[in-house]
């Protein structure tokens, strides 16, 4: 098990930061490829891939610690089905349908979510200048989806792929407040083992049923790619530093990262798809970076 002395705060910021960059590529990927790698193809690959890949290293973990497991079979099972099935099959669906601009905006309203899950277990409450964290990401991210002009805002219209997105962080909230529940004595890599596994059962019949439907993966380069990209850095790595972070500096602050995937998007949009930066998008980056940092300040 990791000991929160062995990661810093710092440490846990760094690795929040790195899981986001993860992320927000895997969202290009899913809408990238959504007419080679069908959504609940993308989802079960992505975890099987993740799944292997952990299994050498988690293995010795899982056969002296599975007792303990069976112990805890509940919780592992609402962490595995809320975070390694819901949410990324759901992400993977509402992408197929929406834009990049609305998931942005759903996204945003991530720590939102955390906040009102942690509330109500736990009856954890925000101080005055994490609210004001919180106001300044949400006007940034508005500020980039809008391109600068509230027209363009108003004139966004939700669709089926919204529904499902929204869902998707509805689950991945309730997910990572309920990390503070995970079994103290599991090791961090048998309990992504665990909550994979459990992941994989719930999608299985989903994902033949789609294959029954017609909907089939083209093996192309590109496809293949995108799926062990997905497997290895936003489901293998990016769990385990979330898990990580989590568990050091709480489900409160983490949850406002969330707001650096539009950052993360317009950066990458601008690297690989030769888009040009502009004015607003600065200023919506600025906002979103000041209110981080107000959320992450210990003062």
């Amino acid at each position: 098990m990791i000991q929160k002395k062995s990661l810093g705060h710092g440490m846990a910021y760094f690795l929040l930061v790195l899981t986001v960059l993860f992320w927000s590529g895997n969202w290009v990927v899913g809408r990238g490829i959504r007419a080679d790698v069908p959504p609940l193809a993308l989802s079960f690959w992505r975890w099987l891939i993740a799944f292997v890949c952990l299994l050498p290293w988690a293995w010795p973990h899982l056969r002296s610690q599975w007792r303990e497991m069976l112990r805890h079979w509940r919780i592992l099972t609402l962490l595995g089905i809320c975070g390694g099935a819901c949410n990324n099959a759901l992400t993977y669906l509402g992408v197929t349908f929406t834009t990049v601009a609305n998931c942005a905006i759903l996204a945003a309203s991530t720590p939102i979510m955390i906040i009102g899950f942690s509330w109500a277990l736990f009856g954890k409450r925000l101080r005055r200048l994490e609210w004001s964290g919180v106001a300044l990401s949400v006007l940034g991210i508005l500020a980039i989806v809008a391109n600068g002009d509230i027209h363009t805002l108003l004139a966004l219209q939700a669709n089926i792929g919204d529904i499902w997105v929204l869902a998707a962080m509805l689950f991945w909230a309730l997910y990572t407040v309920l990390l503070v529940c995970r079994p103290a004595g599991l090791h961090p890599f048998s309990f992504l083992a665990a909550i994979s596994a459990i992941g994989l059962i719930a999608l299985l019949p989903f994902y033949l049923w789609e294959i029954a439907g017609g909907q089939l993966i083209n093996p192309s380069p590109a496809a293949l790619g995108a799926i062990a990209y997905a497997g290895i850095f936003p489901a293998l790595l990016g769990f385990i530093f979330w898990n990580m972070a989590v568990a050091e500096v709480g489900s409160n602050k983490a949850g406002f990262f969330m707001n650096l995937m539009p950052v993360f998007s317009i950066i990458l949009s601008i690297i690989f798809l030769g888009e040009q930066p502009h004015l607003y998008h600065l200023a919506g980056i600025a906002l979103i970076l000041s209110g981080i940092y107000l959320t992450s300040s210990r003062r």
